[in-house]
């Protein structure tokens, strides 16, 4: 079985990407888990720049085919804050619950048509020989009036799928798959790019 490492350290994103990944010929591994750390700096103005550079340092320091994501959440009431900095939005070790009651306290009072919002994903996809490819998806929704389910991680808690009623953090793994922002760029990518290879 090929490899192919997945430039994160992030536990429940790797859950959800094996499950995506699963029935591809690669194995996925994480960065940790192929001991590689290189130095990444994410200066990109854009997801789909920030995915590159990963993948990027991570094809480079191990000379294996490497995916990375950037994805964050885009709020419209703050004119799409976070966004690329959802990771680092109030500070790198600020914690989610601190970020996500930041969000919902922004938003207190806010009529429920202007609370739209999605969380983007770009996934870079790079090959030693060169190739690149990166795809890039939404999942279209709003912001929560309250913190909400224990299944997600990040911005999940806050984030509310009309479809199902629910956030993203009170999904099923099998819901979020079916919509989720991480799922449909992986998906394109395992498809058009994967699995022609």
């Amino acid at each position: 079985m090929k490899r192919i490492i997945f430039a994160t350290g992030n536990v429940g994103k790797m859950k959800e990407i094996r499950e995506i990944m699963k029935d591809t010929d690669y194995e996925v591994v994480s960065m940790k888990e192929a001991n590689v750390s290189p130095d990444i700096v994410e200066d990109g103005q854009t997801f789909e720049e920030n995915a590159l550079i990963k993948a990027r340092a991570v094809c480079a320091a191990s000379g294996l085919p490497a995916l990375a994501d950037d994805s964050g959440l885009e709020v419209d009431y703050l004119n799409k804050a976070p966004g690329i900095y959802s990771a680092r939005f109030l500070g790198e070790d600020t914690s989610y619950e601190i970020k996500n009651k930041y969000i919902l306290d922004k938003l207190s009072g806010v009529a429920e048509n202007e609370r739209t919002a999605r969380f983007v994903c770009a996934i870079a996809a790079v090959f030693p020989d060169g190739r690149e490819e990166t795809r890039t998806a939404t999942i279209e929704g709003r912001i929560a009036y309250e913190s909400a389910g224990e299944n997600g991680f990040g911005y999940d808690p806050i984030f509310y799928v009309p479809e199902f009623s629910a956030t993203t953090a009170q999904l099923t793994m099998e819901q979020k798959n079916q919509v989720s922002h991480r799922a449909k760029a992986l998906a394109a990518i395992k498809e058009e790019v994967l699995c022609r290879l």
